[in-house]
């Protein structure tokens, strides 16, 4: 996922439908400089990580 994108969807207060490892997840920060994102699963908000933005995915389904 590019920088960009990753930072509108954690800032929108609407909920896009996001992957990290087919779990689907919420991002609560996104760091430019280190490209990278931290976020939790939507089912276990204890368990935050940061990780690789390139490792999101964006689910488009309409």
């Amino acid at each position: 996922m590019e920088y960009y994108r990753a930072k509108e969807i954690s800032s929108s207060p609407v909920m896009a439908n996001v992957s990290y490892n087919g779990v689907p997840i919420y991002i609560q920060h996104v760091d430019e400089q280190q490209q990278s994102a931290r976020i939790f699963p939507l089912d276990y908000p204890e368990n935050e990580e940061d990780v690789p933005l390139s490792s999101l995915k964006e689910d488009y389904k309409h």
